[in-house]
Order: structure tokens, then sequence, then C-alpha cells
């Protein structure tokens, strides 16, 4: 019989590749990390890592074991939540995961409404863009993942249980000396010869397909993941962005205006689960709350 404790061991050393950062990794020694490998490979009837000099891969059954030992351990963590929770033997346990926009505005409204109406819910909280967030959750290293997406792409998510929460448009940042400033709505095509300065990649590359369709290629001076440097370049007259406005919210745009860009661009803004953790009630309450922070006040 495999048990839950050898796949997570195995998915550890598959991670990181030996023994010894597995074990730094699980809080535990080495040897125990070798025992338990010694006893997943006694029970699959294989072996399932080849040990050569210092570097260890896994075999094609090693392989097969880790593919499935996502789903499995989540499906595990799932039931043991909604049992715990049915027995009222604990409190519920989210992890959660989300992209720095969304952390600094909707997160924090919903994990204060979250706790005033489930005090024994433990949340942990940590920042990743998509699609890294979405493969955290994938690989069951998160319970839910904040996300977002541009037009299209509906397909990619097609496994996971899709919780839509708000439209976000982006807005231009120029800075206020800007020839644009007071404009009420400016047309991409008319920032052509501008420096720019661009966010995550994501948004980097939903930037540059917005110019090229409005006939040019932006010159990007600067580009950082970190949304109040994209304010700060701009207000000091370093160039102009485009920002979504859920970052905007979260940073005082000081020497720099905000105007509507034209034709608009909006992305999708999503709570994204398994469909076997989507049953949980921490998580289900932690989704509800979630998407009441989205909703306008």
């Amino acid at each position: 019989m495999i048990e839950a404790r050898h796949l997570r061991v195995l998915r550890a050393v598959a991670t990181t590749g030996s023994f010894s950062a597995a074990a730094r990794e699980l809080g535990c020694t080495q040897p125990a990390v070798s025992q338990q490998m010694k006893a997943l490979e006694a029970s699959a009837g294989t072996p399932l890592l080849i040990r050569t000099g210092r570097e260890m891969r896994l075999t094609q059954a090693g392989e097969a074991l880790v593919r499935h030992a996502a789903g499995i351990l989540a499906g595990l963590t799932a039931a043991e939540e909604e049992v715990a929770a049915i027995a009222g033997l604990r409190a519920g346990r989210v992890r959660l995961v989300s992209f720095p926009s969304g952390s600094s505005t909707l997160v924090p409204t919903a994990l204060a409404a979250l706790r005033a109406a489930h005090p024994g819910t433990r949340v942990s909280l940590v920042e990743a863009e998509p699609p890294r967030s979405v493969e955290m959750l994938r690989e069951g290293d998160c319970d839910i993942a904040l996300a977002f997406r541009y037009g299209g792409g509906a397909a990619e998510w097609d496994d996971l249980v899709v919780r839509p929460l708000l439209t976000d448009r982006l807005v231009g940042l120029v800075p206020e000396g800007h020839r644009l400033a007071g404009a009420d709505a400016v047309a991409i095509g008319e920032l052509a010869g501008e420096p720019w300065i661009a966010g995550c990649p994501r948004c980097r590359r939903q930037l540059v397909e917005v110019c090229e369709g409005a006939g040019f290629t932006p010159r990007i001076d600067f580009a950082t993941d970190d949304y109040p440097a994209v304010v700060g370049l701009v207000g000091a007259g370093l160039g102009v962005a485009v920002l979504p406005e859920l970052a905007i919210e979260s940073v005082r745009p000081r020497g720099a205006r905000t105007v509507a860009v034209q034709p608009p661009v909006e992305r999708e803004i999503v709570a994204l689960t398994l469909p076997d953790l989507a049953h949980v009630p921490a998580v289900a309450a932690t989704l509800d709350r979630l998407a009441a922070a989205a909703r306008p006040a």
C-alpha cells in the first residue's frame, strides 16, 4: 500500500533533487527520507529513483507516481479538511496565493471578514503572479489562487473551479507635466513615441500586443513587477505606463496622472481552486469572502 507520507517525501525529493535538500524542506533527517523512499519503492515493487554519484533522477515509474501525487495529496487534504469540519474536531486551514495588487486590495478585506465570521480559520498568504500561482494550485502547494487573465485563454483553467470576482480595466499613467496629463481619454497610439515602463511578464506581453495592434512597438526602457516602482518611475518623468485600476488603488501616484485608455483593455480577476477543494468549508467560505470583497461598495 502506498502511503500519503511517502508520496510527500517523493515529491520533495523530485522537486529538490536530493535526499538532503528534501529533508531540509520537510524538516526531518536525511536517513528518515532515505528510509521512507525505500519503503515506497518496496510498496511500488519497482525502483523509483536512479542514483548516479551525486545526481539523482526519477525512473519512468517514479515520474508517473510524482505526476499523480499532486492530485492524490490535494484530494486527501480536501477529505481531511471536510471531515474535520463536519466532525467539529478542528478549525479550517486555507493556503492562499495572490498576485501583489490583489494582496493589497481584495485580500485584506476578505480575510478580515473571514476572521470575523470564522475566528478559528487559519489562512496563510504567499504572493505569485500567474501562471506560477496556477501551477502552485495544481501542484498542491496552495488551496486558492487569486489570478487574472486577459481576453481569451478560457481553456487554460478547464480543470479548475473558477470563481469570477471582477473585471479590472487598465488605465494610462503619465507624468504630471505630460502633454496628455489633462486628457479625459487617450488613444494608445498617441503614446507611440514615448518611453515605457512595463509591469509583470504577463502584463508586459499584453502591453506589447495592444501597442502592436495600434500600429507600433513600445520602447520599454524599464520593466518591474513592483507597481509602486512603476508609479515612481512615471512620476519622475522617465516614461509612461498602463496599469490595472486595482494596482492604482493600492498606490498613491505622486507626480503622475491617470488617464483612460482607448480602446479599453480589461483583465478578468478570478479565484481558482481544485474541484475537490471547492467542497471544503474553509475554502468555500474564503471564496465567498473574496467575492464579497470584489463587489462595489
